[in-house]
Parts: C-alpha cells; sequence; structure tokens
C-alpha cells in the first residue's frame, strides 16, 4: 500500500464527535449510557485505533517536507503534524478514563463493554474531566491552525500544501532515510 487512508476518515469522525461530547456534556456518575455515549464512545475508540495505526505509519514512512517551504514553515508543519497526532491520542485515552471514573457503563455500539482503566469515582474524576476538556480545546485550536495555514497556502502562496491533502491529490514524496 503506497498511502494510508487518508486523514479525512479521521477528520470525517472528528466532526460526529464533536457535536455528540457537547451534547452529553451533562452525564453524571452511575448515568446509563445512552445511544449518543454509545455512538460517542465507538467513535472515539475507532479514533483511538485509527490515530495510532496512523502514527506507526508516519514513523515508518515519513513524509518530505515541501521543497519550495521556508525552513520555518517546514519545522512548523511537522511540529503541528506530531501535535495532532498527540492530542488526538491525548482526547481519546482521557475520554476513556473519564467514562471509567464516572461509572456511565459505556460499550461500544453493541454493547460490547469497554474495560475500566480507573476506579469508579476515582479521585481523579474531575482532574481528568478537566483534561479531557482542555484536550479537546487544544486539538480545535490545531485543527484550526491546520486548516487555516492550508487556506493560506492554496489563497496566498498558490502552492501545492493543499493539493497535498486533498482526497484524490498527489501523493506526498517519502522523505529519504
Amino acid at each position: 500500500m503506497d498511502r494510508p487512508p487518508r486523514h479525512w476518515v479521521i477528520v470525517a469522525l472528528l466532526v460526529v464527535q464533536a457535536p455528540l461530547g457537547w451534547i452529553m456534556h451533562g452525564l453524571r456518575r452511575g448515568q446509563p449510557p445512552d445511544t449518543p455515549l454509545a455512538v460517542h464512545v465507538t467513535i472515539g475508540m475507532a479514533i483511538l485505533v485509527l490515530i495510532v495505526l496512523r502514527f506507526l505509519w508516519r514513523l515508518s514512512h515519513p513524509v518530505a517536507p515541501e521543497s519550495s517551504l521556508p525552513s520555518w514553515q517546514r519545522v512548523s508543519s511537522e511540529w503541528v503534524h506530531w501535535l495532532l497526532y498527540l492530542v488526538v491520542l491525548l482526547t481519546t485515552l482521557t475520554g476513556w478514563l473519564l467514562d471509567s471514573a464516572r461509572g456511565t457503563h459505556a460499550a461500544l455500539v453493541g454493547g460490547v463493554p469497554l474495560p475500566r482503566l480507573v476506579p469508579l469515582g476515582s479521585g481523579l474524576g474531575q482532574a481528568i474531566g478537566r483534561w479531557h476538556a482542555t484536550a479537546v480545546w487544544l486539538l480545535v485550536a490545531l485543527v484550526s491552525l491546520h486548516v487555516l495555514a492550508a487556506v493560506v497556502h492554496y489563497f496566498v502562496y498558490h502552492d501545492r500544501v493543499m493539493q497535498r491533502m486533498l482526497p484524490g491529490g498527489p501523493a506526498p514524496p517519502t522523505a529519504q532515510r
């Protein structure tokens, strides 16, 4: 396989995930899960698996930076990409930890229960909730920065950066090892 599934699969899942998270904002400890929670958890687990696979792919298949970019743009682009992987991973893991601490008995769609990562009612619960919320807002900020940079490259610089990201666009060159 020359290329992994584009990041658009993860983007689409995040677009569905965010509103579900805000809908469920009022969940309390011990509350039985409802359909939005089951869908949110299932999507979160799918995102977790996909981001780990994408991270491993990226480690084994480094992408060459766009050669026309100044060095500060190449470095900042690389940092933002790695931060996106890290923050998506942290967001999914803190969500799972939060669910474990709240005891909502979340299961994947289809009723497959998730193992608890922390004891029910753990004192970490409130802190984990804050970490999850912070990770979500950090993710929103990083995605916004990423999208803004792509739009600037397309409309201001008129270079190939955005075309490398679009579905059906040219595959970015692989970095030489």
